[in-house]
Formats: structure tokens, C-alpha cells, sequence
């Protein structure tokens, strides 16, 4: 893509600044809300905002509205990032203040991740309940088994687990279980309600969904319920559960489709208010997958809080090809066979 003379020249000298130049670094971790940048930048919110009005302007930069926060990322244009990632590469791990920002970024995470992990704990023992005002359960449970099929596999992992529910469900389909959460409280629960149900053929162990303690390419199967919308990099998180998937391996997302309800996030931790298809369906193909199927569940009459739940199926690109002379399994990335 070429522009003009004029509009390289305002690019440029929207980005020579050096608090502009802080904030793209900082974009390029990831989204942020002008309180983060604010906290890590140690400016005030209107210098902040100014800054990120001349960044909007020169089309460096993109806003969108969740509910009464207002998150800014790099601009979606390749061009734009391409030129962001450029300038930010060469200051990274050069320069002392850029530095600090990092490190108090790390601390902006950590305190949303602390909230969420906080909840869990708090909720451990209840969260089937909770999880049940808002989320019509058996409904959603009974269209994933639909859309997984009734044919077993080898592996499943399930991200985020909580009570082990889904480990449970899918339990008569896989050889080989695994779920993964960061509270040990959940933990807890899921190991009692799987020995409760009588599953031998899973286990559960602490871990980050952003770098579980698991194999790549190793499952048939990767389940994410309703895990997204408390984490601060949904896309990262999604990058990563396709690369545990075997070639032509699914991955299922439940959640929430967009929503207003602010409640969410001062009562109960959510980070983002809800997803759309195109959101998840541009995600899958970052990560490598096909969106097959997306799903809608509208809430049931009555309910205080007025969520719809969205499922989404994606797929592995990649194709699995068995060579009849040497019985081995070859894999070719780009879907197409050799």
C-alpha cells in the first residue's frame, strides 16, 4: 500500500514524540484503557488522552467501546502495524523508560489476573451455582456433544476447567483428560466431582491457560467455557489452545455474545463484554483455524441478567496424511496435500 508524501510526513510526526512512542510500545502488548496508560505512563488522563487522539488521527492506533470502558489497540491496518512494529522493535530493551513501562504493564496484568484468580477462589464452591444464573447449562452441554459427535478420539484438553464439568461430559469420548486451571480451590473441586462421577480417565493440574503445562500438538479436542471473557488477551489465549491441537483438531469456545451489563465486571471480574462472531472468527484465523460453526443461545425468560451464550467450532487447517509405506503420520501446514 503507497500514501502520500503529505500523510507519511503526519504520520511520522504523530509518532516522534516520546510519550506517543511510550504508548505504541505499550499497544503493541497488547489492548489497554486510558486508566492503564494513565497508571503506567504517570500522566494525567487528559495529557493521556490527547495523545491518544493524535494517534487515532494519524490512523496508528484503533478504539472500541466495551460497555463504559474504552479499549485503544494498534491499528488492524497491516500497513499501520507493520510501521508501529517497526519503531517499537528498535526501542525495546533499549531504553530505560520503556523499560519501566513494561514492568508497570506487567503489574496492570497481574492486578486483573489477581481479581479473576481472587474470584475463583472466593467462588470455588459455588461457581456451578453462579455460573447457572447466567448461562443456560444443560442446553449449551447438549449442543457441544452434538457437535463433537459420539466418534472417540485420543485426547482432549480442557482450558480453564473450573468444576471439571466438561471433562466429565466428554469423559465416554476420549482416552486421555486433561484440565487446566489456575485456582487451586477449583482444583479441588473438579478432582471431587470427577472421582464423583466415577471419570478415571482424566486429571487436572494447576497451570496458565497463556502457557499450559501441556504438549503441543497433541489434542484432538480443546475446550474453552466461558474462561474468555475474564482474561486480558482473549486472541493470545486462543493462539495458544491451537497450538496444543493435533493436524485437523477442534477447538470449542463458549461464551458470551456482546452484552452491556457492567455488573459483570465490578462483581464478578469479566474483563470483556462479550464476543462477536467476526471477533472470534477473525482470532480462529490468526491462530491457524476455520470457523465451522457458531451457535446461539438466547437467555431464558426471568433470568435478572439478560446474556446470550455463543458457541463457536473451529478447526485445524492442517491435514493429516498416513503414507501407506512407512505407516507414519506426515503433516503438511498449509492444508493442502503434497
Amino acid at each position: 500500500m503507497h500514501v502520500s508524501l503529505d500523510t507519511m510526513v503526519d504520520t511520522l510526526k504523530a509518532a516522534a514524540e516520546s510519550s506517543r512512542l511510550r504508548i505504541l510500545a505499550l499497544l503493541s502488548r497488547g489492548d489497554l484503557t486510558v486508566s492503564d496508560l494513565t497508571e503506567i505512563l504517570g500522566q494525567s488522563q487528559p495529557r493521556v488522552s490527547r495523545h491518544l487522539k493524535l494517534l487515532l488521527e494519524a490512523g496508528l492506533i484503533g478504539r472500541y467501546q466495551e460497555g463504559s470502558w474504552a479499549f485503544f489497540r494498534l491499528s488492524d491496518a497491516d500497513s499501520a502495524r507493520d510501521f508501529v512494529m517497526g519503531l517499537v522493535s528498535s526501542i525495546r530493551g533499549a531504553d530505560p523508560q520503556v523499560e519501566r513501562d513494561l514492568e508497570r504493564l506487567a503489574s496492570v496484568k497481574r492486578k486483573r489476573q489477581d481479581r479473576a484468580t481472587e474470584y475463583f477462589s472466593v467462588n470455588a464452591a459455588s461457581w456451578d451455582h453462579i455460573r447457572s444464573l447466567h448461562v443456560p447449562d444443560r442446553a449449551v452441554e447438549a449442543a457441544m456433544l452434538k457437535l463433537v459427535g459420539k466418534r472417540p478420539f485420543q485426547s482432549m484438553l480442557d482450558l480453564g476447567t473450573g468444576t471439571g464439568r466438561l471433562l466429565e461430559i466428554f469423559s465416554p469420548l476420549y482416552r486421555r483428560g486433561v484440565g487446566i486451571d489456575m485456582s487451586r480451590e477449583m482444583l479441588t473441586v473438579a478432582r471431587a466431582n470427577l472421582d464423583k462421577a466415577g471419570v478415571s480417565n482424566a486429571q487436572v493440574r494447576q497451570g496458565d491457560i497463556f502457557s499450559p503445562p501441556v504438549e503441543r500438538d497433541a489434542f484432538d479436542l480443546v475446550t474453552i467455557h466461558q474462561v474468555l471473557h475474564y482474561l486480558d488477551d482473549p486472541a493470545r489465549a486462543i493462539h495458544e489452545a491451537a497450538r496444543l491441537l493435533r493436524p485437523a483438531g477442534r477447538l470449542v469456545i463458549v461464551d458470551f455474545a456482546p452484552h452491556a451489563l457492567e455488573f459483570l465486571r465490578d462483581e464478578h471480574a469479566h474483563v470483556r463484554l462479550g464476543f462477536s462472531d467476526r471477533q472470534i472468527s477473525e482470532w480462529f484465523a490468526e491462530a491457524g483455524l476455520d470457523l465451522e460453526d457458531a451457535q446461539e443461545f438466547e437467555p431464558r425468560g426471568g433470568n435478572e441478567a439478560r446474556l446470550t451464550v455463543k458457541l463457536w467450532l473451529g478447526r485445524d487447517r492442517r491435514l493429516l496424511i498416513a503414507d501407506p509405506a512407512s505407516e507414519q503420520t506426515k503433516v503438511n501446514s498449509i492444508g493442502e496435500i503434497a
